[in-house]
């Protein structure tokens, strides 16, 4: 078991490339990460010092509305420009002449910008909950992938987050509801009695979302909820951990999924050799039986037999 990290590796290698190298050339690379998000590193106008870094999210508009443009200006204000086209929502700009020294942590901290932009709707949940209002927040949804969301709601003593997968296959069905089962069982655990809250359904939405309209309802799509507790957000660094792991659900039971699918065709393939060895020692040995004989002088050698003479008249008779 492998937990996947927060950033993106692929951005992160990428800029810190582009970052130690001594010769300033001209870039142009299109990367791309979870959730059909889209990176371009490239070089502007032919300006060499520079280094664009433009991102395209289709939900971007969604999370603007829970306050993802004040966390853009507070994590990354110093290189925030223009988008570079309307095809991408955020754009930051670097000049290579006057990086800071800690290149590798800057390259670490813009690889993290997808988990920062998703994350406005948790961090407006967890405010809810500090300002001990009465009754339930709002209901922060987000379509991070086509026909899939993530929904948020705090309340009083809780956050809910919510997810919805889609199965496209009837075996990633069956692996999924086996692998989330185990979340709801593995609670019970004392070594892990500090983990969250978490329920499954097949096809039924759960009551938080159930009056939203255009919700799928067959056996294609699952719910999971997720109740997050005081001891989950409480303090800064619980908060910081909670969202980058939460976030990264749908990609942690989806590789899982897939890596058992790996394993099980795996064995199967060597479960059909070892029934083909089998059967090709059960075969009899015919070269002994259809091999001819020779004699001395290298002619072949074929056995006469004579003919059964028929007794003549009288013979054999008494």
């Amino acid at each position: 078991m492998i937990l996947l990290e927060p950033n993106s590796f692929v951005l992160e290698e990428t800029l810190l490339s582009r970052f130690n190298s001594e010769k300033q050339e001209v870039v142009d690379v299109t990367l791309v990460d979870f959730d059909n998000v889209i990176y371009r590193v490239q070089t502007p106008n032919e300006q060499r010092n520079l280094l664009n870094l433009s991102v395209e999210m289709k939900y971007f508009n969604e999370v603007v509305a829970y306050g993802a443009e004040d966390i853009l200006r507070r994590e990354y204000g110093d290189y925030l420009v223009p988008a570079a086209s309307p095809q991408y929502q955020i754009t930051l700009q670097f000049n290579l002449d006057q990086l800071p020294a800690d290149k590798a942590g800057l390259a670490k901290h813009v690889s993290m910008l997808k988990r920062n932009v998703l994350a406005s709707s948790f961090i407006r949940a967890f405010e809810y909950w500090e300002s001990q209002q009465e009754g339930a927040g709002p209901l922060m949804a987000t379509h991070y992938r086509d026909n899939e969301a993530i929904y948020v709601q705090a309340q009083q003593d809780r956050v809910t987050v919510i997810f919805s997968t889609l199965f496209k296959e009837e075996v990633d069905r069956v692996l999924g509801r086996v692998f989330l089962q185990e979340f709801v069982d593995a609670r019970r655990q004392v070594s892990i009695q500090n983990a969250p809250q978490v329920h499954y359904s097949s096809r039924e939405p759960p009551l938080e979302i159930r009056h939203l309209p255009g919700l799928r309802q067959d056996e294609s799509v699952g719910y999971v909820s997720f109740v997050l507790f005081p001891r989950h957000f409480s303090s800064a660094e619980a908060r910081e951990k909670s969202i980058s792991q939460i976030q990264l659900f749908r990609d942690y039971l989806h590789y899982h999924i897939k890596c058992a699918k790996a394993y099980m065709h795996s064995r199967m393939r060597t479960r059909v050799q070892e029934f083909l060895k089998v059967i090709n020692r059960a075969k009899p040995d015919r070269t002994t039986a259809t091999s001819e004989k020779r004699t001395a002088t290298g002619r072949y050698f074929r056995p006469q037999f004579r003919q059964p003479v028929s007794p003549q008249p009288g013979e054999g008779e008494w």
